[in-house]
């Protein structure tokens, strides 16, 4: 196990009912929130009415910025720096899923910025302090509401970048997985893949090979979210199985799965943020149509870890370790067709013709990200792997 230093500050108040904590929490921050949302399903379910319910009880004025959207846009968290900066804003409570923490954190660090947001994104500007955020994920999957990420897309250039900082963790989360029960079959199964492949990107790309305790942890989890999505998509109302998929989501990305592993690589996200970059898929849906593929092409040079993960999470024993890897991803593919989640990019309407542009893509974040063993041939090799 390698040296680390361990930091999460989110405060995370998890269990039933606990929606309705929101407004006593923002008012300890402000007393002025701006409330970021997405595209209304939340009104309809009521779930919206519960949280601005909340905060008028506890004496907080509100100041709405919906319509966030899937793989969300730079220019719609301007208007939301702006609309911050233009109101006075103490506080950020972000309500939704993945996209709106994302967006909130963004217009959380833009509204004390003297500059355009998207200079963080570059690698240009550094990120020096935020507005505090109340998250209130309502899907479970990204994991937003407990770490310092944060990914957004540049829809004029067609970049979607992820960048992190320590002033970016929510103050708060606020975990009640009920709010989840009326989450579509789609969005519920693409949510767990999510979440399955931040597990799975560290567990296969790091540089401490021996980690037992980590691998433990990871594997762990990465079956709790297969189980628990099984059960929601054939039960949506199951509590328990909501409330595993949400707190595993957020244990999947808080940064203890890393801890001790040295220096991890994303690259199974680095390749994804092209497709949802340039062809606006959802983000699960473009991680499950790339991982079986991702994982062939990185097995035939290192089957080990490949190996490792057939044994310990399908418990799969093979003497061979170029068997026992291919037979872990003939698993795993298999567990993602019955969620019906797409595994090529043919499945998501892509062709040959489209793999030169997304290996492009890719370099940006790659140089973010010091992915320095993925120029573009080894990307466009990669999706060949994937396409059908």
């Amino acid at each position: 196990m390698r040296d680390f230093v361990f930091h999460n500050p989110t405060e995370i108040i998890f269990g039933q009912g606990t929606l309705g904590k929101i407004g006593g929490k923002t008012a300890t921050f402000g007393t002025k929130a701006l409330l970021v949302s997405g595209r209304g399903s939340l009104k309809k379910l009521g779930v919206y009415q519960a949280a601005v319910n909340s905060l008028h009880q506890a004496g907080v004025e509100i100041v709405e910025h919906a319509g966030i959207q899937p793989n969300p846009i730079l220019s719609h968290v301007q208007k939301g720096i702006a609309l911050a900066q233009k109101s006075g804003i103490g506080v950020i409570v972000a309500l939704g899923g993945g996209s709106v923490i994302d967006s909130a954190k963004a217009i959380a660090a833009g509204a004390l910025a003297s500059h355009d947001v998207w200079g963080f994104f570059k690698g240009k500007k550094s990120i020096k302090g935020g507005l505090p955020i109340i998250a209130v994920p309502t899907v479970a999957g990204s994991g937003s509401e407990t770490n310092s990420g944060m990914v957004l897309t540049n829809e004029a250039t067609n970049q979607k970048i992820g960048i992190g900082n320590r002033h970016l963790f929510p103050r708060i989360a606020i975990l009640d997985p009920r709010v989840t029960f009326s989450v579509p079959p789609d969005t519920t199964a693409f949510g767990a893949v999510d979440a399955f492949s931040h597990l799975l990107e560290f567990y296969l790309n790091r540089e401490e090979s021996f980690s037992p305790l980590q691998d433990h942890y990871s594997t762990g989890l990465m079956r709790t979210l297969m189980a628990a999505c099984e059960t929601a998509l054939e039960t949506p109302s199951d509590y328990h199985s909501r409330a595993e998929l949400m707190w595993a989501s957020s244990l999947a990305l808080n940064g203890i799965s890393t801890a001790g592993l040295g220096r991890v690589g994303f690259p199974f996200h680095l390749v994804e943020h092209s497709l949802s970059a340039l062809h606006n898929i959802p983000h699960g849906a473009g991680l499950a149509a790339i991982l079986p593929g991702a994982m062939a092409f990185a097995a035939r040079k290192t089957p080990a870890r490949q190996a490792l993960f057939a044994a310990q999470v399908f418990g799969v024993a093979e003497a061979d370790q170029q068997i026992l890897a291919q037979e872990g991803i003939r698993l795993f593919t298999k567990w993602l067709q019955k969620i019906a989640a797409p595994t090529s990019l043919a499945d998501l309407g892509l062709a040959q013709k489209d793999i030169s542009a997304l290996a492009a893509n890719t370099q940006a974040q790659a140089r973010l990200w010091r992915l320095s063993g993925y120029p573009p041939e080894t990307v466009e090799a990669i999706l060949w792997e994937c396409l059908y």
